[in-house]
């Protein structure tokens, strides 16, 4: 990087890592949203809540539902990786600088 563009970049590097931690944030999420371990200790809650009379079967049908929804569906969606893309970005959400048609 030369000096004439690290002086133009300067002023806007603090709003690149804030932008960059909001995507660690993100990617973390998801892992852990889609993370089967944590599927499982929702469905043994849904389970004791069911037994304990504190959820109809109709709750139960729709968290057990949403929960295993969680695990099929993979963790970074297509809609978030076409979101990437359109902004010009890699795999890893860093932008490359280039537009998505430069690629090809």
């Amino acid at each position: 990087m030369g000096l004439v563009t690290l002086l133009f970049r300067l002023p806007i590097l603090p709003v690149e890592g804030v932008i960059r931690i909001g995507q660690l944030i993100e990617e973390q999420a998801e892992l852990q949203l889609h993370d089967p371990a944590s599927v499982r200790r929702q469905l043994e809650e849904i389970e004791q809540a069911q037994s304990a009379g504190k959820m109809s079967s109709e709750d139960v049908a729709r968290a057990e539902a949403q929960a295993v929804g969680r695990v099929i569906q993979p963790a970074g969606t297509a809609a978030a990786r076409s979101r990437r893309t359109a902004i010009g970005a890699d795999s890893r959400g860093r932008t490359t600088g280039r537009s998505p048609q430069a690629r090809h």
